[in-house]
Parts: C-alpha cells; sequence; structure tokens
C-alpha cells in the first residue's frame, strides 16, 4: 500500500470514529438511517455480506443531517486538515454501489468493469479487506462492493466485499435483478447520464401511453387489454423507427441493400464496435421485419384471464396493473357488514403489495377518499385518519414516497443483450432437462 493510500484509510477512519462517537443529531441520523436501509435489505433478502457495516460505510458518504452532508459536518470539526485532505473528503461523495467483474489483477491491484454501466476502474485495497477475500478477486469474478475516488484515476474498496463467483449469463442475470432490489439508487450510480435516459424513456413511455389511450388510467378486460398493449406496442416501435430513419416493414437485410454496404462491410463495422457481427449475419440471413426481432408485449395469464383491468400509468412512477380496482370501487359504495369486510381485505392486500405504490394509493384518495380512510381506520385500528395522514400511513407499511427508477424504463443495450441471452440459454436447458426426462414409447399393445 502505498504512503497516499495509507493516508487515505487513516482518514476514513478518523471519519468512522467521528460519526460512531457523535451524539446529538448525528447519532440519531445514523440510528435512522441504518434501521432503514437494514429493513430495507431484510425485505430484499440481501446475504452474504455484513449488512451493519455496509449501512455505516454509506452514511459516511451519503448520511444527511438536518440537510447538511455527513462529510461537510465533518470537515468543520476538522479544521486544521491539509487542503488535499478535504479535497479528498469532499470527493468521497462520488463513493458508489456496484456489481463488478475482475477483468485483471496487476500486483496489489485490480482492474473492475461496473457490469450495469461497462466503465473500468484500476482499484487498490486499503488493508480493510481480508486476504482470504482479496485472494478471490481473480479475473471473472463477480463481486458487489462500493468504490471511493482516491488521486487522479485510482480507486479504493470502501467497506465490505461480497463475493459472488464467476457467474454464467444466467445467474449474472439474476445477480443485476437482485442489485437493483438491494441498491436501486445506485443502478446507475457512475454514470448518470444513464440513468437520465433511463428516466426520459419512462416519460416518453407515459406520453405515448397517453397519446394512445386517451389518459393515464385504462380499464378494459385482461383480453382486450392484451390486444389493445399489442396495438399501442407496434405503432410505438414504428414511431420510433421513423424518427431515426428507418423503414419498419423492411428486413434488416433489405435495408443493407439499400445503403450500397455489403453484409461483410455491415459485421465488420459493427465488430469494430465491439459487438459479435455473427448476429448481425444472422439478422442478414432473416426475411422477417425488424420488428418481428423485438420481444412482444404479453399480460401474464392471470391478467389476461381477468374480467377488468385497470392501468395505472405514471411519468415517475410507471405503470401499476390491478385486476381488482373496479371490484374495490364498487365495494366503497356499499355498507353492508359483508362488502365492508371484503374492501378492508382488499386495502390489507394493497398494504402489503410493493407494485400499489405512493401514487396509485393518491389516486385511491382522490377517487374515494371518505371509505378509503375509513377501511384504514378499521385496519390499522385509529380513529380521524384524513387524507392529509395517508403518507404517513404509507411510510408505515414500508411504501417509499418518492418513486425509484420503475421496470418498463430502457435499459443500456449491453444488459438487453445479457438479459435474452440468459433467456436463451435457460430456455435452451429447459428444454434439454424436458427431453432426457421424457419417458420412452412403448411398442406393440403391451399395457
Amino acid at each position: 500500500m502505498n504512503e497516499q493510500l495509507k493516508q487515505s484509510n487513516a482518514l476514513k477512519q478518523t471519519l468512522r470514529a467521528f460519526v460512531l462517537d457523535a451524539e446529538g443529531d448525528l447519532a440519531t441520523a445514523l440510528e435512522t438511517y441504518s434501521a432503514d436501509r437494514l429493513k430495507h435489505w431484510s425485505a430484499t433478502n440481501l446475504q452474504g455480506i455484513s449488512r451493519s457495516d455496509l449501512a455505516v460505510d454509506m452514511f459516511l458518504t451519503e448520511g444527511q443531517v438536518s440537510s447538511r452532508s455527513v462529510l461537510d459536518i465533518f470537515l468543520q470539526h476538522q479544521p486544521d486538515l491539509a487542503a488535499d485532505d478535504q479535497a479528498l473528503v469532499k470527493g468521497w461523495q462520488n463513493t458508489f454501489n456496484g456489481l463488478f467483474k475482475v477483468l485483471q489483477v496487476e500486483a496489489e491491484r485490480y482492474e473492475l468493469m461496473n457490469w450495469l454501466t461497462e466503465k473500468h476502474y484500476w482499484v487498490e485495497p486499503d488493508g480493510a479487506q481480508a486476504a482470504a477475500e482479496l485472494s478471490r478477486l481473480s479475473p471473472g469474478e463477480i463481486v458487489v462492493t462500493r468504490l471511493s475516488p482516491e488521486a487522479g484515476d485510482s480507486w479504493t474498496f470502501s467497506g465490505p466485499l461480497m463475493l459472488l463467483g464467476k457467474l454464467g449469463k444466467p445467474k449474472l442475470a439474476v445477480a443485476i435483478g437482485n442489485f437493483k432490489n438491494w441498491f436501486p439508487n445506485y443502478l446507475y450510480g457512475d454514470a448518470p447520464e444513464l440513468l437520465t435516459e433511463a428516466w426520459q424513456s419512462v416519460e416518453r413511455y407515459h406520453h405515448d401511453f397517453v397519446d394512445f389511450f386517451g389518459g393515464d388510467r385504462v380499464t378494459l378486460s385482461g383480453y382486450e387489454l392484451n390486444k389493445k398493449l399489442k396495438e399501442y406496442q407496434e405503432i410505438t416501435t414504428q414511431r420510433r423507427l421513423e424518427e431515426i430513419g428507418v423503414d419498419g416493414s423492411k428486413s434488416l437485410k433489405e435495408l443493407v441493400a439499400q445503403s450500397g454496404l455489403s453484409e461483410e462491410e455491415v459485421a465488420e463495422s459493427v465488430e469494430s464496435f465491439g459487438e459479435d457481427g455473427r448476429e448481425v449475419s444472422r439478422l442478414l440471413k432473416d426475411d422477417q421485419a425488424i420488428k418481428m426481432a423485438m420481444p412482444p408485449l404479453n399480460l401474464p395469464d392471470e391478467l389476461r384471464r381477468a374480467e377488468a383491468v385497470t392501468v395505472f400509468v405514471h411519468p415517475r412512477w410507471g405503470q401499476t396493473f390491478l385486476k381488482d380496482y373496479v371490484r374495490l370501487t364498487q365495494l366503497f359504495e356499499a355498507t353492508d357488514e359483508e362488502s365492508v369486510a371484503k374492501v378492508d381485505k382488499l386495502i390489507q392486500k394493497y398494504l402489503k403489495e410493493d407494485a400499489v405504490n405512493a401514487y396509485v394509493w393518491r389516486c385511491f384518495a382522490e377517487d374515494n377518499a371518505v371509505p378509503l380512510m375509513a377501511s384504514l381506520e378499521r385496519c390499522l385500528n385509529r380513529s380521524g385518519l384524513t387524507p392529509d395522514d395517508l403518507d404517513d400511513v404509507l411510510v408505515e407499511a414500508g411504501k417509499p414516497l418518492e418513486p425509484t427508477l420503475p421496470e418498463i424504463a430502457s435499459v443500456p443495450i449491453h444488459l438487453n443483450d445479457l438479459f435474452q441471452e440468459a433467456l436463451q440459454e435457460v430456455g435452451q436447458s429447459s428444454s434439454k432437462k424436458k427431453s432426457k426426462g421424457k419417458p420412452k414409447q412403448k411398442t406393440g399393445f403391451a399395457v
């Protein structure tokens, strides 16, 4: 470990001791932050890492006390710090969580690639990691950890490591999904431009949905909704292709022919950007239209068979499908004991379901404030609730009041390719298992 990294490590330990020994508002903020993180990680089944150490490490660099960052409070109490050390501490606000692949090991440092953003980092241990853990960081290893910036372009590990092993594509896709659940605010922690694009795609989806369906809420039978969604996808896909000057009715092979380029030239161009030219060659041999290569939009069977499905769409919260919202509104209008019991059962169900987010609850309150609050009073054994209390009720139920990036958001091409390849591998594996497990047909007429 070089002298600069030793100094950084000592400074980090001083920061940690300052926070852990603090009293008053700082101590309260740490306790609240840690409790919130531990509750979230328990609900999302984060295992294989010291959750308490991780929560403390995250609080050091992103914690807030009365709108002031922990790092600023620390610097205020360290007036004699050299300018370089002050700059280093301020830089720690760029510490981020990521899911990384070890690319190579060189002397006492590691080249890592953030799988979510494809950005590369040279990382040096700071002495806090066990030698046994570091010995496992060989090329191909997948690790969940945090990286902190040091001087220049160098980085160091921050907090505990979670080693996942050398994962195939299906397990890697699952790991990425888990990471999103564990750290939703760090999906693109080192690539704000990707995060911006993803949020813009959610806004675009909302705009297109409203344009097609005539509003941000629609109720149809599951069968009819499935048909309309497919029609919606075809129209929006065609519009996107037109925006970039592509005729969606033609195959890639036809478009290439019109361009005057040979198939080999196109494949070579794609390869020069690091893509696999074999996939391009496959598409060039396929006479299907481009839109056919895009995944079809299908509702799950549970929704497709429902009598009525209500879709709520929001430019930040994304989309929510509820198959029993119409039934709930009908029950709200009834006053008999059986209907009241059914209302309370549905409300309790919605309080537990993550998909029924704060935006949807606010729609409930806007549409049926009186019966909704009456049901919440019964379910929570509280009296005097008003719509102004709804946010407090949602927080107590563990529902965030601000949205995280919805599932409908676009993803970078490399992640989309990974998910598609993972699904393909799983499908092939399932087919082989079925084939091996299929009983041999009997010959003759023996029973």
